[in-house]
């Protein structure tokens, strides 16, 4: 089928005309305008980088992450600027991009995140659901930020027992849903923030139908009780320390025990049952063999929840490491701080690189479900790399044919699969850990620069 060429109207401007539809599904523009009304962030006179179109920016130069901005608002201004009436327009300069961006804040791309970021499995998906429950699970990281005073002095410095981190970095947690990799709440605070209070806020989140899984580190009567109180089950490993006191064995070889909070509010009685299941590893190959693990759940009953399907069930939990490494290493560019330069900055990238991880994987999600397989067997940088190309052609094909190209995108993103994940382990080592050079001290900030060029300083030995 031959495409129709993009027509405008007399009077359009350039700017109004900018639009990602590749990833309109994911984050349609009326949700883009009706973040810039609500929250009262549009111009009285029209620029060249207006409102809405600097969010569109936060959102493509996480896209484009391997471009400075002003490169990134051509890419997006690209096929427009091709069939436009004035071949000679000129986007933005560097200056003013990073005005508009410090003009917009980083609210309405955090209010953005929290409009379009919403968990998008259907029945249809494979591996989303578990006893009819949706498969979640909670995790964080720590993101480093470029090494200015003004992130340090906001986002804290991690310190160990070789001195203080090289860049300032921020805790961040995400809530996943695990069968579509969809990270659909996430938070983010200095790096010296506990984590566990980080986690309890995410739990505004979750809803009824949920099974939320989460690792030792987050272990507590609270994160417990509250997700019960939000209507939804859990699923978590036990640190070593935690005792349980059994109340009843069951037939599968799990128990029965009530957890209790901290020490000082066990007055009031609180307290919660749960089922609590042990297991080893028989494989010598695998990490833990023959230890001791333990997993504690909000699934009481034997027969709709067998034992064995929930120590596999957890082990989608690990789907969020994949869900960051997809962000920390294909995503953006690996073994790289965030590129900006001060908080407001940060946060305003931190939400807008995952919408743009949330918008891949909505069309990933589309492209798995059209060709009835696991969104698992698709190629997260293949699916990127295919939706910044379609972004042009998006651009300047007219919008009436718009949803004929997108299903030609979820095609092309289905037709490259990955092969199933094999059984397989690796260890978790690094090749280099220690650097011959010395540490950076504040001494080393201001270092005195050189008196003379290279040449001048140069002496000849006779």
């Amino acid at each position: 089928m031959r495409f129709m060429i993009r027509h405008f109207d007399e009077g359009a401007k350039l700017s109004d005309e900018a639009r990602l539809a590749a990833i309109e599904k994911a984050v349609p523009h009326s949700v883009v305008q009706d973040v810039v009304r609500d929250l009262g962030v549009g111009e009285q006179r029209r620029r060249k980088l207006p409102a809405e179109l600097t969010l569109m920016l936060a959102v493509a130069m996480n896209l484009f992450t391997h471009y400075p901005l002003h490169q990134v608002l051509i890419k997006l201004l690209k096929g427009l600027r091709l069939i436009w009436r004035d071949p000679d327009f000129v986007a933005a300069t560097k200056g003013a991009i990073c005005q508009a961006r410090y003009r917009l804040g980083a609210t309405p791309v955090a209010e953005l995140f929290h409009r379009v970021c919403q968990p998008m499995a259907t029945p249809a998906t494979p591996g989303a659901f578990l006893f009819g429950l949706r498969l979640m699970a909670i995790d964080g990281t720590n993101e480093d930020v470029p090494d200015t005073p003004e992130n340090a002095q906001v986002f804290g410095r991690p310190s160990g027992a070789r001195g203080d981190g090289a860049f300032p970095q921020i805790l961040a947690l995400h809530l996943v849903e695990c069968g579509t990799h969809a990270i659909v709440d996430t938070g983010l605070w200095p790096c010296h923030s506990s984590a566990h209070a980080a986690a309890l806020c995410l739990l505004r989140s979750m809803t009824e139908g949920m099974l939320l899984m989460w690792d030792t580190g987050l272990h507590s009567f609270d994160m417990a009780a509250r997700t019960r109180n939000r209507g939804a089950h859990f699923l978590s490993r036990v640190p070593a320390f935690a005792v349980f006191q059994p109340v009843r064995h069951l037939q599968d070889g799990s128990f029965l025990a009530y957890i209790y909070p901290s020490h000082h509010r066990r007055k009031r009685r609180e307290r919660l049952l749960v089922r609590v299941i042990e297991y080893v590893l028989t494989d010598p190959n695998r990490p833990g063999y023959r230890e001791r693990h333990r997993l504690m759940t909000s699934l009481l009953d034997t027969q709709e929840c067998p034992a064995l399907d929930i120590v596999c069930a957890y082990h989608e939990r690990w789907e969020v490491e994949l869900v960051v490494d997809e962000t920390d290493t294909h995503q953006r560019l690996p073994y790289h701080p965030l590129r900006s330069q001060k908080p407001v900055a940060v946060v305003q990238e931190f939400y807008g690189l995952l919408i743009a991880h949330y918008a891949v994987r909505y069309v990933m999600h589309d492209a798995a479900l059209q060709a009835g397989i696991d969104p698992d067997r698709l190629s997260f940088t293949n699916a990127l790399a295919l939706i910044c190309d379609s972004i042009y052609e998006f651009q300047i094909v007219d919008s009436v044919q718009h949803p004929i190209l997108y299903q030609r995108l979820l095609r092309d993103i289905a037709h490259h699969r990955l092969p199933e994940r094999a059984n397989r382990i690796n260890p978790r080592v690094v090749k280099r850990k220690i650097f011959r050079y010395r540490v950076k001290h504040k001494e080393h900030w201001q270092w005195p620069q050189p008196l003379k060029t290279f040449r001048e300083a140069v002496a000849l030995l006779n």
